[in-house]
């Protein structure tokens, strides 16, 4: 007790006295036995009511010894259920339950995990996750200032949380293996890749990766199939050393429309998960017979050079006509290309804009820009007579269709009538007007799309010396036959296609890595890999909003999503900037990736415990595992002293005595007139 509180208590005793003896004695004549007896009365009731407001407090030291905590963490996912080890877990938990000398050296808490840590009251093995990790962080939590070493019961296989392996413990780690520790052999296809269109009569590029897990060399024959058909094969050789292959292949699309594909990898002997051997995948495959029309005003070397470029494809056919002499209906062509119109066109103009055709004018000196600009085509040009020679500049943010620039400033300049270009539309600018070294904003090459109709116009004539220069430099008109091929594809296409799909599957298991691929192509349909696209998931139940973008990764966008709960979902793929998206569904069923584990996976479990201070043992080694914990001495019971506080007096008692003391008192000064 506090000196304080005793000097109080004093104080008290002192002030008690003082009352009784002012009541009862003080300038009494007689004194009696019945006096001293109230005295007394009086002094002990009011003693106790002030000793009742100071409440004294004594404080006891006790000494408590601590044994070290062992903390038993039993797996409860499906994934004992697919291995039968339900039975093997819970017999391992009673026997290291029921041993004295565990009881005696270790206070035994006991915890199941699935997708969190619970008490143990029950296992039932029906968790639809298993987080590893999350146990071992909560457990080092709970017991961050005590000894508590932890027995992990588990088969190893992790669905969703960080990388236990790789997880930091103050306590060691003990981990039992339960399940399968067989290493089964497993070829897959990872990752499948393919253009979604493709041109008949063209090759298409198939890129698959292959991927090999297991002991020992081992054969396989990869092939491709089309309507149970093989159209591609190639027999491989795996080893722990050499266990991916990326086939590459290019296959010809020989029938129009949407064709379906197989790509497989056989299976090997002693391979247990055969559901990943086979990927299915579709291409459409595009008609693009195109014929194209030339109505020149003028013979030029430029229409010979643009029929070579064009017809380098075979599917596309050039008719050249004088302005004058074409008979034949405009609409029997996909494209009409005006080179250098005069107001003899103004028949075949007319007839384009009636049909919203899709045409390609150049202009040059011998152009008659005052009949252009009256034909409210959305193209002016503000001219004098006399003529520039303008140099090409690669616009780099060009974003319609993917060209590359082909040393397009290395060309020599393009002649037309000097002016202002005015275009009141929408407009792409493919290449700028660059005027004696200085490059303007003024487009030399742009394309326009509006209300269907597709066009473009060249500022000036000379062509023909591009495709020279072209081969000059790359010893092939490759690029610049690639480049008008590009020109025409673009202008000459009518039909609406989606220039984005997505690959997705319709169900996945239970707390799988949801993976999404997005095909995105530019407006002649070939794959485009400057985008930006992102994807929104919604869960139809809870309307809860997931955003995610995509990561380029070879010929497609990917996106990985994790941690979503079973139920149905709407996504919506979009790309960043542009007026396209795609949608779709998907649902994620009850049942557990874990299914798909076919061992238990020992090696990760070793690594952990050889980071954690512990030691792997296997579900038949129990002895040696009590033996173990037993005999380390680094799980020691400690002691504490701790102080406690206790109060002196019991209120309800003192306050009771207190009222007796007074009621007594009272009748004792009734009985002998004192009141």
């Amino acid at each position: 007790m506090k000196t304080v509180t005793i000097l109080y208590c004093i104080l008290a005793l002192l002030l008690s006295l003082s009352v009784a003896f002012f009541q009862y004695y003080y300038k009494e004549k007689q004194q009696t036995k019945i006096s001293m007896l109230l005295f007394f009365l009086k002094t002990t009731s009011l003693f106790l009511l002030i000793l009742l407001v100071i409440n004294p407090v004594i404080k006891k030291t006790e000494i408590q010894n601590r044994k070290p905590v062992l903390a038993l963490l039993a797996d409860a996912s499906k994934s004992i259920t697919f291995f039968k080890e339900e039975n093997n877990i819970q017999n391992f938990l009673q026997e290291i339950k029921k041993d004295k000398s565990i009881q005696e050296k270790f206070d035994l808490q006991e915890f199941t995990f699935g997708s969190e840590l619970n008490p143990l009251d029950s296992i039932s093995f029906t968790d639809n996750e298993t987080n590893i990790s999350e146990a071992i962080v909560t457990i080092n939590e709970l017991y961050q200032n005590k000894i508590a070493p932890i027995i992990l019961l588990t088969d190893g296989n992790q669905t969703v949380g960080n990388d236990y392996e790789f997880i930091t413990s103050q306590q060691a780690i003990y981990p039992i293996v339960f399940g399968d520790t067989i290493a089964y052999k497993d070829i897959k296809i990872s990752q499948l890749n393919v253009n979604t269109y493709s041109y008949i009569k063209n090759k298409f590029p198939v890129e698959v990766l292959l991927n090999y897990e297991g002991k020992g060399r081992v054969a396989s024959q990869f092939s491709i199939t089309k309507n149970g058909k093989t159209v591609f094969t190639k027999r491989l050789q795996f080893s722990p050393t050499n266990n991916s292959k990326t086939i590459t292949t290019n296959l010809t699309s020989n029938t129009e429309g949407l064709q379906y594909y197989a790509a497989s990898i056989s299976e090997v002997k002693g391979e247990k998960n055969i559901k990943n051997n086979t990927k299915n995948f579709s291409v459409e495959v595009i008609n693009e017979q195109t014929k194209v029309l030339i109505l020149a005003s003028v013979m030029h070397p430029d229409i010979g050079a643009l029929k070579k470029a064009i017809e380098t494809n075979k599917q596309r056919s050039v008719s050249v006509y004088l302005v004058n002499d074409f008979k034949q209906e405009i609409n029997d062509f996909q494209l009409v290309i005006l080179y250098q119109p005069n107001n003899s066109f103004k028949i075949f103009l007319d007839d384009i804009k009636r049909n919203n055709k899709n045409y390609f004018l150049i202009s040059g000196v011998n152009t008659a820009w005052d009949f252009i600009n009256k034909q409210q085509l959305g193209i002016t040009k503000k001219t004098i007579n006399q003529t520039e020679n303008y140099t090409p500049a690669f616009n780099t943010s060009f974003l319609t269709f993917l060209q590359k620039d082909i040393g397009f400033n290395q060309f020599p300049p393009l002649k037309d009538k000097f002016g202002e270009v005015l275009l009141s539309k929408e407009f792409q600018t493919v290449l700028f007007q660059n005027i004696n070294g200085l490059e303007t904003q003024q487009p030399l090459l742009a394309l326009f799309e509006n209300n269907n109709q597709k066009s473009g116009v060249l500022f000036g004539e000379g062509i023909w010396k591009w495709r020279a220069a072209s081969f000059l430099n790359s010893n092939s008109f490759q690029d610049f036959d690639g480049f008008t091929g590009n020109l025409v594809q673009y202008l000459a296409s009518n039909k609406k296609r989606s220039r984005l799909s997505v690959s997705a599957a319709r169900l996945y298991p239970a707390n799988s890595i949801i993976n999404i691929s997005a095909f995105y192509t530019d407006k002649n349909y070939k794959f485009d890999s400057r985008a930006s696209l992102e994807i929104h998931i919604i869960n139809t139940k809870t309307k809860k909003v997931t955003k995610i973008p995509f990561s380029l990764m070879n010929n497609s966008y990917q996106s990985e999503i994790e941690n979503l709960s079973t139920g149905e979902y709407q996504y919506k793929v979009s790309v960043i900037g542009q007026n396209i998206h795609k949608s779709g569904k998907f649902k994620i069923k009850e049942y557990q990736i874990e299914e798909l584990f076919t061992n238990a996976n020992s090696k990760k479990l070793l690594k952990l415990s050889e980071k954690a201070g512990g030691k792997l043992y296997f579900k038949n080694e129990i002895t040696s595992l009590k033996n173990a914990l037993i005999e380390n001495k680094s799980f020691y019971t400690s002691q504490k002293s701790i102080v406690k506080e206790q109060y002196l007096i019991d209120w309800k008692l003192i306050l009771f005595m207190i009222v007796g003391l007074l009621t007594i008192e009272w009748f004792v000064r009734k009985y002998y007139g004192k009141i």
